[in-house]
């Protein structure tokens, strides 16, 4: 193994513990910068297809905002998220001052919890939504915002499956550079599906439940 395969901490400098940033591992990180802001283009894209669903030919006289939405269970969601993200950041605390994997595996085991409660909070909503008649193939409104919601989840399912896989590699690899670059590159993903969440909320539930 070559000594940039080693020391991989491309711009993430995890402290004087953790030496330098190296330079020839920048790479890995840059081609995960352009998967985001791929997939920030895909979010864009869908989101601006439900801009175009807001009218009332779109709802289709079917069930629209006031009917759909429920803040209370959008607050519930949001909470969620936004705590582990904080969990998620203690995790990244304990790689930093080295508190050892079981402190670390710990940290990300709560995030994998608050993201699954976050998930299942969104799939009650939508099995509510199919009940009273709010499918997706309704309206063009609900098409958008099932596919939209439906996408933002769909992530972060996909982000709990690898943070099951980090726990996994911590345990079974150790805490070697080439972990704890896959970990903090996980962490960008988890923040970056906050970020978009934070905009799921405002311009679709609470935008939508004030139009109501």
């Amino acid at each position: 193994m070559s000594e940039a395969d080693t020391k991989l901490h491309p711009g993430l400098n995890l402290g004087p513990s953790h030496g330098e940033a190296h330079e020839e591992a920048e790479v890995v990180l840059f081609g995960f910068w352009v998967f985001l802001m791929s997939d920030l283009i895909t979010f864009g894209l869908v989101f601006a297809t439900f801009a175009t669903m807001l009218s009332p030919m779109s709802i289709a006289g079917g069930p629209g905002p006031a009917e759909v939405i429920d803040l209370t269970s959008i607050a519930m969601q949001t909470t969620l998220l936004l705590l582990s993200t904080m969990t998620f950041g203690f995790a990244s605390i304990a790689m930093k001052y080295e508190d050892g994997r079981g402190r670390i595996a710990l940290w990300l085991a709560v995030t994998a919890l608050l993201g699954a409660g976050f998930v299942a909070l969104e799939v009650k909503d939508f099995i509510h939504m199919a009940s009273i008649g709010a499918a997706p193939s309704r309206s063009g409104y609900l098409s958008a915002l099932w596919s939209l919601v439906g996408l933002h989840g769909l992530h972060v399912t996909v982000g709990i499956v690898f943070v099951g896989v980090m726990i996994a590699q911590i345990f079974a690899l150790g805490l070697t550079n080439q972990v704890k670059s896959r970990l903090l590159r996980l962490a960008l993903y988890w923040h970056f599906l906050d970020i978009v969440w934070v905009g799921i909320m405002s311009g679709v539930f609470l935008a939508g439940a004030l139009s109501a």
